[in-house]
């Protein structure tokens, strides 16, 4: 038999308190050979040596965890080839599991039951869990272990599941696939802030909000008719890019369980008063957990204000599949430079809002973005624009 220096003990098998043998495996090549060792030499951590008289090992057909050393387990097949296995990660916290086994040890069957357990909780109706993809990927492209917290105190655990855990599969998936630009700017709102305050009686009649967001839904659907390039998705194994000719624009929630992003849909086609009726109602929704998935799900672009909780500046993550992400933070009174007429300038306090523009850099450039912007505040800037600039 061959001598492996280095494998990965799964199971120490004992006599009389001794180890005796072992179950291991060593992986070369992408293929996991498994060995069963009659005598062994257990050495620190996941490194253990296996004397000359190890011998090849076949079992028919068996699952068997295996600690990755990350604190994740992976279910492990044998087929008939002897030493050939194909394995697939469950994303099981072996220190959660409840073992079974004799002496402590946590089976094959205890992880696939835990497993199961998990995906049961995770399949309850969740209004986060817009995206089929974002269900695939892993809370994070790298587990770390993590030291024992309760050495310096006592700690609580919280499960990190439902809303938060659909946000991190998706933040994850945007971050480490979409390579991120962001550009600022600010809008003067002291016009349309006035305009605001004049109709908003008459609307919250009507059952809406004329918010700062009913008003940008429209600019930018404006600016993503005059730059379709912004209403798109890549399709990287095609090599294409899709370009929407439709505009439903997602707008992010905040609630007490983490960030919603429920889709209106056919902005162009809507006015002012039935949007600020719509938004008003799809937040009350949201926020109720009453949101159906088919409204969480089709935007081509997305809008999160994070105004209403003071907040400014800020660089929003996109929503993937889409290409750009357009944040707005609090309105503010500031000096300004305005043109008083005649070429003279004065200062003078306007209300002044950041805005933030994200944009996926392998589809769209700088200056893109820059075109884009400058729709978005003109249309902000003044109403009777905005009005007019409504195609």
């Amino acid at each position: 038999a061959k001598v492996l220096e280095r494998v990965m003990v799964s199971e120490i098998l004992m006599d009389e308190g001794r180890p005796r043998g072992a179950v291991a495996f060593h992986i070369r090549h992408g293929t996991v050979y498994f060995i069963l060792a009659k005598a062994v030499i257990v050495a620190t951590g996941d490194a253990n040596r296996i004397g000359r008289n190890a011998s090849g090992f076949a079992f028919d057909s068996w699952h068997m965890p295996y600690n990755t050393g990350d604190g994740h387990a992976m279910s492990l097949r044998v087929g008939a080839k002897l030493g050939s296995v194909h394995f697939r990660e469950l994303g099981v916290d072996l220190n959660r599991v409840k073992a079974s086994g004799p002496g402590g040890r946590v089976t094959a069957d205890d992880v696939r039951v835990f497993a199961d357990s998990d995906k049961k909780r995770d399949k309850a109706p969740v209004a986060a869990e817009a995206s089929p993809d974002a269900v695939k990927a892993p809370v994070s492209p790298v587990s770390t272990s993590l030291p024992d917290f309760t050495r310096w105190g006592p700690v609580e655990r919280i499960p990190f599941r439902s809303i938060r855990r659909a946000t991190a599969r998706q933040m994850v998936i945007a971050w480490s696939q979409i390579p991120h630009v962001t550009s600022q700017d600010q809008v003067d709102i002291t016009k349309l802030e006035a305009f605001r305050r004049k109709h908003k009686s008459e609307i919250e009649a009507e059952g809406g909000r004329l918010t700062m967001t009913v008003f940008a839904l429209k600019a930018v659907a404006t600016a993503l008719k005059t730059y379709p390039q912004f209403n798109a998705t890549l399709d990287v194994e095609a090599g294409e890019i899709i370009i929407k000719n439709y505009f439903h624009i997602g707008v992010a929630v905040n609630t007490d369980s983490g960030l919603i992003v429920p889709v209106i849909r056919d902005v162009d086609r809507k006015s002012i008063r039935e949007l600020a009726a719509e938004l008003n109602d799809i937040v009350q929704k949201t926020r109720s957990r009453k949101i159906p998935l088919d409204e969480l799900q089709g935007g081509t672009f997305t809008i999160t204000n994070a105004g209403a909780m003071g907040g400014g500046y800020f660089a929003p993550i996109i929503n993937f599949p889409e290409v750009a992400i357009l944040g707005m933070g609090q309105g503010r009174l500031q000096p300004a430079v305005v043109d008083a007429g005649d070429g003279d300038h004065q200062i003078t306090p306007r209300l002044i809002m950041p805005i933030v523009l994200c944009i996926d850099h392998r589809v769209l450039d700088g200056a893109d973005a820059i075109k884009f912007l400058k729709v978005v505040i003109d249309a902000l800037e003044d109403p009777d624009e905005l009005l007019i600039s409504m195609i």
